[in-house]
């Protein structure tokens, strides 16, 4: 696969699956632009892609301010002047039971950075990815099809949300020639455990990779490769789907 003269915006790209997404892209010639908080590890990202011979653009930005959203598309455009990708990755989680008496703060974190910033970020790009005939990749979870555990309730929730806006969006721009796909990772060995504050990280991880047909994590490259397809003209024929990637954890 080529991407050679495409401009991809990747959020939540520091790390994880962001960080291997954008170094893959970049690994097919695509310019690359990289959206996350932590500017540091931003840096340390985009110097892995400027080994493939485009600079990336590195945006720093808190996706659940709408002026950072403006942002995003604004220095997209007038660095690169076009858009054909847009990767809606950045995401947090956190354990919460509807009994607990801060579910509303918690509710409104995980919804403001999980989906409404994914779908104003897509309405803002999407004028400019219908120029180009472009498409959008969201990442999901499976937790979207099965609540995990009894304090999953909010990630649970926005993600089901994520993989709907999906369709919806992918049903909206279809007549403009523009592709809206979903991927839903089960267990991932990411930061994303770490940022949400779980000490314990490690052991979770052990727990997800016994509760899989293939007894292993997902690998976030692995991920990469699946997003880098649907993005890809491989993929024309697909939009409003969205493409579990759980090493067979659904099953059982």
């Amino acid at each position: 696969m080529s991407f050679t003269g495409k401009v991809a915006i990747v959020t939540g790209a520091a790390s994880g699956i962001g960080a291997a997404t954008v170094k893959a892209l970049a690994g097919e010639g695509a310019k690359v632009v990289l959206v996350d908080k932590n500017e540091e590890k931003l840096k340390e990202v985009a110097k892995q892609c400027e080994k493939h011979g485009n600079k990336p653009l590195i945006i720093t930005a808190d996706i659940t301010k709408d002026e950072d959203v403006k942002t995003i598309v604004k220095e997209t455009i007038h660095q690169f002047y076009q858009l054909d990708i847009l990767v809606n990755n950045a995401g947090i989680t956190g354990n919460i039971s509807i009994l607990d008496e801060n579910l509303m703060e918690k509710y409104d974190l995980i919804m403001d950075t999980n989906l409404r910033s994914l779908v104003h970020l897509t309405h803002l790009a999407a004028p400019h990815l219908i120029m180009t005939k472009g498409n959008v990749v969201n990442i999901s979870s499976i937790a979207a099809y099965r609540c995990k555990h009894t304090k999953h309730l909010c990630y649970a929730i926005s993600k089901a949300g994520v993989s709907h806006f999906t369709r919806c969006a992918a049903l909206d721009l279809a007549q403009h020639g523009v592709r809206v796909n979903a991927v839903n990772p089960g267990g991932t060995k990411t930061n994303i455990l770490q940022n949400a504050g779980m000490p314990n990280s490690n052991q979770i991880y052990e727990i997800w990779k016994d509760r899989t047909a293939l007894k292993r994590m997902v690998e976030a490259e692995e991920i990469a490769d699946l997003i880098l397809f649907l993005a890809s003209d491989k993929a024309r024929s697909i939009t409003g789907s969205a493409h579990v990637i759980d090493n067979g954890a659904l099953l059982i």
